[in-house]
């Protein structure tokens, strides 16, 4: 009669005795070290060695030169124009996500999918496309144009135009960060507060709010990230005039056309300082998130 094939239990493997168990990431040393070696590879080719190509380039001429390029006026201009655009549309994107996320996770209703596909929207459709939509809606010739043009209104080519296309690339963020972590804490917590005699704003400031704030502040950064980054719907609805409507990714396209690179790149660096504020931030708040869920578990 055959023996028996070994168990789990009775692994034959001779490192840990008859009770080792089999791990997922029990591999050999040269199999980790090759996929190790193959993520640094990757990340040095595409995004360190780009990351320090802009910083080279905007202070290849010097401090003086890359300090004039980003006192340009028109460099100036695109700075505010991107902070303000920024900071009106993280804010709205963050009472959307709220309480779009409140609504999916705490009730129940018709149309619940169709809401979690429509905030996903912008996800699926391309931002050039995005500003199109505007274009159309509210161009001279769009669906609008004649009422607008008739009482003064001007929203294409405008602040107002490069707002609301960011708004709509954006609006996920938070929306889609909160989502899961609400439905995951549940409605036991609120449920209580409420049969104790909380009113509904004092729930969310004193239950909900407190359970989601790392959360929401991921989402709210991830937004700010895209909010000054956004080029394709924005580059539609500005009609790149300079000193007025370009934002900064415009601003650096615009200087890398006509070939001036030291700007191009000092404005591109100070893109490249955004980003890498905000992945700290993003790693940041992914420790506190994760030092909380261990405090509490």
């Amino acid at each position: 009669m055959s023996a028996a094939a070994p168990t789990l239990s009775q692994s034959s493997d001779p490192r840990a005795g008859p009770a080792y168990v089999p791990s997922a990431i029990d591999e050999p040393f040269w199999v980790k070290a090759l996929i190790i070696g193959v993520g640094l590879t990757f990340l040095t080719l595409f995004l360190f060695v780009p990351l320090a190509a802009v910083f080279t380039e905007a202070l290849k001429k010097g401090l003086d030169v890359y300090f004039s390029a980003i006192a340009e006026p028109d460099a100036v201009s695109a700075i505010k124009l991107t902070l303000l655009t920024a900071g009106i549309a993280v804010p709205l994107n963050l009472v959307f996500g709220v309480a779009a996320a409140w609504t999916i996770a705490k009730f129940e209703f018709r149309g619940k999918n169709v809401l979690l596909t429509l905030i996903d929207l912008p996800f699926s459709v391309s931002p050039v496309i995005s500003g199109l939509i505007y274009v159309l809606l509210f161009g001279a010739q769009g669906w609008f144009g004649k009422w607008l043009s008739d009482h003064g209104v001007q929203i294409l080519f405008a602040m107002p135009g490069i707002v609301l296309a960011t708004i709509f690339v954006t609006f996920p963020f938070v929306a889609r960060e909160l989502i899961p972590l609400m439905q995951a804490q549940g409605t036991e917590e609120e449920e209580a507060a409420l049969v104790l005699g909380a009113s509904g704003w004092r729930t969310f400031w004193h239950i909900t709010l407190p359970n989601i704030k790392w959360g929401l502040l991921y989402g709210v950064i991830l937004c700010n990230a895209r909010a000054m980054g956004e080029f394709g719907a924005v580059s539609v609805v500005s009609g790149h005039i300079r000193g007025q409507t370009n934002t900064m990714p415009l601003q650096v396209e615009i200087l890398y056309n006509e070939y001036n690179f030291a700007a191009a790149f000092a404005v591109a660096s100070l893109l490249a300082l955004l980003a890498l504020v905000t992945l700290a931030l993003k790693t940041f708040i992914e420790w506190k998130t994760h030092r909380a869920t261990t405090e509490q578990s």
